[in-house]
């Protein structure tokens, strides 16, 4: 199953033309380098919060564009509602 993503600037593609890049989640900036540091990092980037309804992601349209896009999409349906 392949779904339609709507990029802002080439109309309605497939997700195959686009690399998902997970929820936006702000980068911390930790005060000292160090364990913590580490981990906050690796959570940022490898732990999702994958809530089942409404979640932000990001796609970078790697075939077309290449722009990064910020859609909304129900994960319990699989579908996109707008971008940003």
């Amino acid at each position: 199953m392949t779904l339609k993503l709507t990029c802002p600037n080439c109309g309605p593609r497939y997700t195959t033309e686009f690399w998902f890049g997970g929820e936006p989640v702000p980068r911390a900036t930790p005060a000292a380098p160090g364990i913590d540091a580490l981990r906050a990092d690796f959570e940022r980037v490898w732990l999702r919060t994958n809530v089942a309804g409404m979640q932000s992601e990001r796609w970078f349209h790697h075939a077309g564009c290449r722009r990064w896009l910020v859609t909304e999409r129900d994960t319990r349906t699989n579908v996109f509602h707008g971008h940003g």
